[in-house]
């Protein structure tokens, strides 16, 4: 067009919108840029009319819709730009609605944003920018919709100059602003359209997403987390999405009130994050990732979603997998923390708030398992029962009573409760899965899931009635169970038998077929299950009575007389045929029929009439009043297959009806007590002599008369029935358990006689004292008939019982488990009584002692003989009712009757520590040799048994009422040391009622004891008092224990102890009661002592330390092995510490939860200990290098080294960053770690082994000694791999923090020898390899030196290597101490790198 040509003036509004309408062509005056001011203020003036939506619309739309035609046209495309410019900016002064009409509007510029000229486009977001703040809903965040691409536009553009840049602008400007709930949710929609954003930026946004989350509203939160997880599977930030979808939820969430519409939100998320995972199972990854990666991350949210996605296959035992492993970690670090020494205080309650937090989200999630996720029930259930499996893995029962954790089985047990009660449909799962898994599983797993079925027993008895059949199912495998098995399950399905007859006549029946069973096991828990239904009928009997009567309180005594309660009846009678099949059962079966009789008794004591009508014409087999000898203990055993045995355990039987007959209830007359009846501790009242039968006095009369016929009878008499003429093997054996027997019997007689000593009169006392010294010297007299030997057979088929006068001989062997298997015969009562007793008698015969010592009287002789006889029988049934006392649980009424409160036997036990101790001269070892074999074993012996009953009762009340033991005791000890006394005043201010008393009781009596014992040379006794001060010392506070452990270590040097087991107990007193790092301190100093003492090659050795007098020549070798053996627990904490600290290495280089204040962080003080004690552990070892140490301890040692060389390698693996995180520079605890172990560990470590091979070769013409060389060469090779394992890594460390850590490093000389066999060595050895030489052909290997071009600190090539012929037929095989594969570089030597570990070489003659 000329420039004179008229101009075509520009359309109007309505032209524009009418050509639209029409689909015409483009006018011409559009075209021309004149017109566009023009065009625009037409927008502006319709913006400005009262309802500027629709008219502001119609004509944008309408001018759209032409510039579309051609758009790529100059002038179009301009106009376009200004058009966009001119409605963003109505649009963000909110000139114009935000409705509908605009987001058509704002779609039309969408689809044409890539025809605006790239350089007018951030004119165009700058308006959007600015709006941002002022957007609150989904309508103004229409704008929003043209950002992404925009962005896109300019990143791609080469127009606009950095266009990368301006895009960071924008989205940093984006970032920084404070997004509204409407914002928020627009950026989330929109984000996955944006240009790629970079790591940082995307952590950044995803952060200020969940931040802001909180602000939204519950029902906005699904369809947000959805749009993130598709975003997530689509790469963005994936491990930052998932973790910040799992700690919104778990923790933000958390910390509100979880109503049921949060939790129906939070299924739907579950939901939709099962789904995510299925479509995308890298998501699933992610998430066990960060529960491996990170325990904190755990909360319930985290179980929920763990559980969520073991429904998708895939994932099934992945998922399970993790959590289990998340569960059992927490489980595991807090028992290690709790034990471990140098853990601080704030790491071990972390550890413990890690367990009940994973507890608690643990219950969280299964108690919501019913607001919209119903879908992870099934894996609830089946993670309950895979918990219960991993039970047997790792016992945490002794974690269940401590600060509150509840311990893997209950917490298992509590799941499974939850599910049981809010899924009806989940309960037939639940008996299947306890029914397939008792059946299928061993015996100790099986009894953890019957505990289940227990517990939903009691707790919810009628649901579970519903499942009788599946339980009658399970009861038809009753005979095919482990005996323990079979009984716990009927005692466990005992609540539901109170509510369904046919549960309990379909027990019945299956006990009476278990009852035919040949195999005893299943007898003996077939009669466990007959007494506890009979306990469990009268039990609730007992109840239901209760309850009647308390909801009868107002009615008369006459109506209250007529409730129905049907005494000695029910299924006692019921049973009595079953019963009475027992009575022909083993022994042991019998036993157990006993006491289940007495605790029917003990329950309702009126029932006794019956049992004891049921026993009476059993008892009178035995029992023939009208014979000459009444008691036939002949037939009691039984012979079968030449071989004698006790059928029927008499004494068993008199202890049970003794101990009914007290239980009877008194009457209005004690007439009993006034007869020589009352000896026995009996007492029957006239309305039971008159009442149901004549049973009891059938009892007291016989018993009465067994008592008198062993008093006035000859033993030999009894004896004489059992010799039928058979061979002589078969009646010493024959008469041996006929001794058993009566021994027993007599046992039971004496118990009975205490029982009633606190009740007599002084004058009745000192005829009951005579009777139980009178029944002793028998039961003394039967000792040499009990004694049985090796190879004499057991006398009780079923169990057995070993004789008491043996317990002396057999502390600390294997009889001592024989005696705990049998209830004690006496009750606790009656030992206390007896020990009274004994005290008297001692106080006596010492007076008697002082008075006659210069007239050396036959009387006082005599009164002495009698003592020791009682002595012994008194220490050795303390010490045998007191270990037994472990055989019975504490809710078992008998264990209440039997053994009541046992620490009342404390204070006489100390007490005859003290007399024996202050008695006369104590037998030395020559005297003891000279009296050999008399019947006086002396006073020494006596004090020895003394200390072990008293030893063993602090054991077990350690569990349950040590405090109290430990007060009684105290108040009864005097204290002479004035230094001591000082110290005690200082303990008995305590507060803590617990430590108070072990301190006290560790000032005043063990210490003194201590001192007095090792004066006299008494080393058994000292060892006994260390162990006890070991035992309940480690139970104090840091200070405490510290002050006992400098006070062992001052007994350690003012005393030269030879005694080799009471040096070694003093020592690990002196290292164990010092708290770190004292320990290892002073481990350091024993080892310096015990090189001069052992001596090094080359240096004459000493007789004994002049620091420590306790080491000497006699004790140097138990001692070093005690210190080698608590560095060995050190090493083992590293392996733990060492997994704790590569968590912590990830926590902080990943930035998972970092903790700022790095310089404060309890993981670094954590680190930095760890460090020191590696430190320790390599100057406690470089002292055992030098020594010359047998080969047992030499062996040791090189396993040992090797296991810390492992280690260390891991601890300087952790040290270099991977790739993409920051290296951190070695702290100088590390540096002096690395410094310390090569000058004074691994230089002497070569010359170790080089001694070794040198002495191998001296020593090779040995018998044994091929056996020995082939072991320690099995040693060497893994410690010299791990030795140089640990250098290559600290090559590399070197090299990303150019350290020179190798400054003081040498060059290996060990592989630089080999073994020379002669020929005749050789040939022995081949033969033995022979079998195994073609099966470890394979393994045969031969690399290259790596060391050497490492190193870069040596010059040459080394020297050369010929293998030993001991490695080619046996190539090393790496034991403990070897790799057990947690790491892809932590494994033995493989064929890529191994010419330095299959080789031990001597010097070549070409070096030489």
């Amino acid at each position: 067009m000329s420039a004179t040509a008229p101009t075509t003036p520009p359309p109007t509004d309505s032209d524009i919108i009418r050509l639209a309408q029409s689909c015409a062509p483009i006018p011409s005056s559009l075209l021309s840029t004149q017109s566009h001011p023009t065009l625009l203020s037409y927008l502006t003036s319709r913006s400005q009319s009262p309802s500027p939506s629709p008219p502001v619309s119609d004509y944008t739309l309408s001018l759209l819709s032409l510039i579309s035609q051609s758009p790529h046209t100059h002038s179009l495309s301009t106009l376009l730009s200004s058009l966009l410019l001119s409605y963003t900016r109505l649009f963000t002064s909110s000139q114009i609605p935000h409705d509908p009409n605009s987001l058509k509007t704002l779609q039309f510029f969408h689809t044409l944003l890539p025809h605006v000229p790239t350089p007018h486009l951030p004119q165009i977001i700058d308006p959007i920018l600015l709006f941002l703040p002022r957007i609150f809903d989904s309508e103004n965040a229409q704008i929003l919709d043209l950002l992404p691409r925009c962005l896109s536009l300019i990143r791609s553009s080469d127009e606009v100059e950095r266009g990368g840049n301006v895009v960071n602008s924008v989205i940093d400007q984006i970032l920084e602003i404070n997004w509204s709930k409407g914002l928020l949710i627009k950026m989330v929609s929109i984000v996955r359209d944006f240009p790629v954003l970079d790591k940082l930026r995307a952590r950044e946004f995803v952060d200020k997403v969940f931040d802001g989350m909180s602000s939204l509203d519950l029902q906005d939160l699904p369809s947000l987390v959805y749009q993130l997880l598709v975003l997530a599977s689509r790469g963005f930030v994936k491990k930052d999405v998932v973790e910040g979808i799992v700690m919104f939820f778990g923790a933000k969430m958390g910390r509100k009130k979880a109503n049921s519409i949060v939790r129906q939100v939070e299924g739907t998320v579950l939901l939709h994050v099962n789904f995510a995972v299925k479509q995308d199972p890298s998501l699933g990854q992610e998430v066990m990732g960060l529960v491996k990666s990170d325990l904190r991350a755990f909360n319930h949210f985290t179980v929920a979603v763990l559980l969520s996605v073991s429904r998708v296959r895939k994932f099934g035992e992945v998922s399970m997998g993790a959590l289990k492993m998340a569960i059992l970690t927490a489980y595991r670090d807090y028992k290690f923390a709790k034990d471990c020494k140098w853990i601080s205080d704030d790491m071990k309650e972390e550890y413990l708030q890690n367990v009940k937090v994973i507890e608690k989200a643990m219950l969280r999630a299964v108690h919501e398992s019913n607001y919209g996720r119903e879908h992870i029930v099934p894996s609830i259930l089946q993670f309950a029962f895979v918990l219960l499996e991993s039970v047997e893995e790792g016992n945490y029962k002794e974690l269940c009573n401590l600060s509150g954790v509840l311990g893997i089985e209950e917490l298992a047990i509590q799941m499974l409760k939850a599910i049981f009660v809010a899924h009806d449909m989940a309960r037939n799962e639940i008996i299947e899965q306890c029914k397939f898994r008792i059946l299928s599983l061993k015996p100790e797993q099986s009894m953890v899931i019957i505990r289940v079925l227990s517990n939903l027993a009691q707790s919810y008895p009628y649901p579970m009635l519903e499942h009788v059949s599946r339980l009658k199912e399970l009861l038809d495998y009753f005979t095919f169970m482990h005996g323990k098995v079979a009984a716990q399950l009927v005692t466990a399905l005992l609540p539901l038998i109170k509510f369904s007859r046919d549960l309990k006549d379909y027990t019945i029946l299956v006990m009476r077929k278990a009852m035919f069973r040949q195999e005893d096991t299943i007898r003996l828990a077939a009669t466990d299950a007959v007494i506890d239904l009979i306990l469990a009928e009268k039990q609730s009997k007992k109840d239901d009575l209760l309850s009647f009567q308390e909801s009868s309180s107002q009615a008369t005594s006459s109506q209250q007389s007529e409730v129905p309660y049907n005494v000695g009846g029910g299924l006692f009678q019921e049973l009595s045929g079953l019963l009475q099949r027992c009575l022909y059962q083993p022994a042991n079966v019998k036993e157990v029929m006993y006491h289940g009789l007495v605790k029917l008794v003990l329950m309702d004591p009126s029932s006794g009439g019956a049992v004891f009508d049921f026993l009476l014409p059993h008892f009178l087999h035995f029992f023939k009043e009208d014979a000459d000898v009444q008691l036939g203990i002949s037939y009691c055993i039984k012979s079968e297959s030449g071989k004698a045995y006790v059928q029927e355990p008499l004494d068993c039987l008199l202890s049970c009806v003794s101990q009914m007959l007290l239980l009877q209830p008194n009457g209005k007359t004690e007439k009993a007590l006034n007869s020589s009846w009352a000896c026995l501790g009996f007492s029957l009242s006239q309305e039971n002599e008159l009442g149901r039968s004549s049973s009891a006095d059938t009892f007291y009369s016989s018993i009465l008369k067994i008592q008198k016929s062993l008093r006035n009878q000859n033993i030999e008499d009894i004896f004489g029935q059992t010799q039928d003429g058979g061979s002589s093997s078969f009646e010493d054996n024959k008469r041996k358990c006929s001794a058993f027997v009566l021994s027993g019997i007599i046992e039971v007689l004496v118990n009975a006689i205490a029982t009633d000593l606190d009740k007599a009169s002084d004058r009745k006392k000192l005829d009951l004292e005579k009777e139980i010294i009178q029944f002793v010297e028998i039961h003394h007299s039967l000792d040499k008939d009990t004694y049985f030997s090796s190879k004499s057979t057991a006398v009780r088929k079923g169990s057995t019982r070993t004789p008491t006068h043996d317990i002396l001989n057999n502390i600390n062997s294997s009889h001592s488990k024989e005696m705990q298997a049998r209830v004690s015969l006496f009750t606790t009562s009656a030992i206390y009584q007896i020990l009274q007793t004994l005290l008297r008698l001692l106080d006596t015969d010492s007076s008697v002692n002082v008075e006659a010592s210069q007239l050396q009287s036959q009387s006082t002789s005599k009164t002495s003989k009698c003592s020791s006889e009682f002595i012994s029988f008194v220490l050795n049934v303390s010490l045998s009712h007191i270990k037994s006392s472990i055989l019975l649980r504490n809710e078992d009424p008998l264990r209440t009757l039997i053994y009541g409160e046992i620490k009342m036997l404390g204070s006489p036990l100390l007490k005859l520590i003290s007399l024996f101790k202050s008695g006369p001269k104590l037998v030395m070892d020559q005297k003891k040799k000279e009296a050999k074999g008399k019947k006086d074993v002396g006073r020494r012996e006596y004090l020895h048994l003394a200390l072990c009953c008293l030893k063993e009762l602090i054991t077990i009340c350690s569990n349950s009422d040590l405090t109290g033991l430990l007060e009684d005791m105290v108040s009864i000890s005097t204290l002479k040391d004035a230094d001591l006394k000082i110290e005690c005043e200082r303990a008995s201010r305590i507060e803590d009622p617990h430590i108070r008393s072990i301190e006290l009781f560790i000032l005043k009596t063990l210490k003194p004891l201590f001192s007095e014992l090792l004066a006299l040379s008494l080393f058994g006794e000292v060892e006994i008092i260390c162990d006890l001060i070991l035992m309940i010392g480690r139970k104090l506070p840091c200070p405490l224990k510290n002050s006992h452990g400098a006070w062992a270590i001052s007994v350690c040097k003012n005393n030269e102890i030879k005694n080799t087991k009471a040096g070694k107990s003093v020592v690990t007193l002196a290292i164990c009661l010092s708290s770190p790092p004292n320990d290892l301190a002073i481990s350091q100093d024993m080892a310096r002592e015990l090189l001069q003492v052992i001596g090094s090659e080359g240096d004459a050795p000493e007789e004994v330390s002049q620091i420590y007098p306790t080491i000497n020549h006699q004790t140097c070798s138990v001692i070093s092995s005690c210190i080698l053996h608590i560095v060995e627990s050190v090493v083992v904490d590293m392996d733990w510490a060492i997994k704790k600290l590569k968590t912590f290495s990830l926590v902080s280089q990943k930035g998972i939860h970092l903790n700022q204040n790095s310089e404060e962080s309890p993981e670094l003080a954590f680190e930095e200990n760890l460090y020191s004690r590696a430190e320790a552990v390599v100057k406690v070892l470089s002292s055992f290098v030098s020594m010359s140490l047998n080969d047992t301890q030499a062996e040791f040692v090189l396993r040992l080294a090797a296991r810390f060389y492992k280690h260390l390698a891991k601890m300087s693996k952790l040290r270099i960053a991977p790739k993409g995180c920051k290296q951190i520079f070695p702290s100088l605890k590390f540096q002096k770690l690395v410094e310390v172990t090569c000058k004074e560990l691994t230089v002497p470590l070569y010359i170790f082994v080089e001694i070794m091979q040198k002495k191998q070769q001296v020593n090779a013409n040995k018998k044994g000694i091929i056996n020995r060389i082939k072991r320690e060469n099995r040693c060497i090779p893994d410690l010299i791999f791990q030795i140089e394992d640990y250098e290559k890594y600290l090559i590399q460390l070197c090299k990303v923090t150019k350290v020179n850590l190798l400054r003081h490093a040498k060059r290996s000389t060990a592989r630089d020898f080999r073994i020379q066999l002669n020929e005749e060595s050789r040939e022995e050895e081949d033969e033995e390899n022979a079998p195994s030489s073609e099966a470890n052909h394979d393994n045969e290997i031969a690399v290259e030196n790596e060391s050497a071009e490492d190193l870069d600190v040596n010059e040459g090539n080394g020297s050369e290597r010929a293998l030993s012929p001991d490695y080619i037929n046996n190539p090393p095989a790496v034991d403990d101490s070897g790799s057990d594969n947690e790491e892809g570089d932590d494994h033995p030597p493989s064929a890529k790198r191994l010419k330095r570990v299959n080789r031990v070489v001597e010097d070549s003659e070409d070096e030489a």
